[in-house]
C-alpha cells in the first residue's frame, strides 16, 4: 500500500469512505478510493459475521510538491520598468501617507521588475498575521505596476526583512518537527497555513530521509502532515 494511504472500513462503502476522510481530514476529491471489500459480495459461511467493508483511500498527487512549468522569466524594457516604478511610486506615496508619518521605502529596479521595501515603526500593520497582508499588497503592487504595461512586471516586496524571517522560522520549525516524529514514530500535523508557509515547510523537508511531508484539507483551513517514510 503506498505511503500516502489508508484502509478504512464500515458497515456500508459509504461508511467506510466517511471514516476514511475524517482520519484523513479531507474532503472525497482529494482523494482516489478503492473498494477492497464490497458489502454485496459476502460468502455463505461470512453472512452471519459482522458486516464489514474495506475501502483504502490514497491522498491525490500533492501539486505543492509536484513541480510545476515555471513562468518564463523575460527582461523588461527600460521604458516599462520607468513606468512600473513611477505608478508604484504614485500609489506607496499615496497609501503610506494615510498609514502614518514615519514609514519610507525603496524602489530598485531590476531586469524583470521592481524590488520593493517599507520600512518604519507602524509597520507590523502592513505586515499582518503571518504575513496576510504583507502578500495582499504585494499583489495590489503589481497590478499597479503593471498597469497599462503589455510585459511582465515581477514585483517583490518586502517590510522589516519580514519575508528572511519568516523563512527561517518555518525552516526550523519544520527540522524540529522531524526530530520529533522520528522520535515518537507519530505523524504530526501542523496548524493551516498559506500556500507559500506550506511550500517552505515542504522544500525544507523533502531530501529528509525519515519524513515525508504531505497537505491536506481545503483552503483556507489546508494544513501539512509531517509522517515517518
Amino acid at each position: 500500500m503506498p505511503n500516502n494511504s489508508i484502509i478504512s472500513e464500515g458497515k456500508t462503502t459509504n461508511e467506510a469512505i466517511e471514516n476514511g476522510l475524517k482520519k484523513l481530514n479531507v474532503s472525497r476529491n482529494a482523494v482516489n478510493i478503492k473498494v477492497l471489500e464490497n458489502e454485496e459480495k459476502r460468502s455463505f459461511f461470512s453472512i452471519l459475521a459482522p458486516r464489514v467493508v474495506k475501502v483504502e483511500l490514497t491522498l491525490k498527487e500533492n501539486s505543492e510538491n509536484t513541480p510545476k512549468p515555471k513562468k518564463e522569466k523575460k527582461i523588461v524594457s527600460q521604458e516599462s520598468l520607468e513606468k512600473a516604478e513611477k505608478s508604484a511610486k504614485d500609489f506607496l506615496d499615496q497609501f503610506l501617507s494615510q498609514i502614518g508619518q514615519d514609514l519610507t521605502y525603496k524602489i530598485q529596479k531590476n531586469d524583470y521588475g521592481l524590488e520593493i521595501e517599507i520600512e518604519g515603526s507602524q509597520t507590523g500593520l502592513l505586515i499582518g498575521y503571518r504575513g496576510e497582508t504583507l502578500y495582499a499588497l504585494q499583489t495590489i503592487l503589481s497590478s499597479v505596476a503593471s498597469k497599462d504595461i503589455n510585459e511582465r512586471i515581477i514585483v517583490l516586496l518586502d517590510i522589516e526583512n519580514y519575508k528572511s524571517k519568516r523563512e527561517k522560522t518555518l525552516q526550523e520549525l519544520a527540522h524540529k518537527i522531524e526530530k520529533t516524529v522520528a522520535r515518537t514514530k507519530k505523524s504530526v500535523t501542523l496548524e493551516p497555513m498559506q500556500a507559500y508557509e506550506r511550500k517552505i515547510i515542504h522544500s525544507a523537508l523533502q531530501n529528509s530521509s525519515t519524513v515525508k511531508t504531505v497537505s491536506i484539507g481545503e483552503e483556507p483551513r489546508r494544513r501539512i502532515v509531517i509522517s515517518l517514510k
